[in-house]
């Protein structure tokens, strides 16, 4: 299985994305992944008083 880039329908076919695009792209999903998981967390009770309030 390789991981090839798939061309999206919204960007130029003349121009591929540059590496800054795709980092600031992964990251936004990252950090929204983050972001659920913090809140499923805390929506279990892992998270709350630790934080040392």
């Amino acid at each position: 299985m390789s991981e090839e880039p798939v061309p999206r329908s919204d960007a130029p076919s003349s121009r591929p994305k540059g590496l800054l695009e795709q980092m600031e792209e992964l990251m936004a999903a990252l950090n929204a992944d983050l972001s659920d998981l913090h809140q499923e967390a805390e929506s279990r009770g892992r998270l709350s008083g630790s934080a040392g309030d």
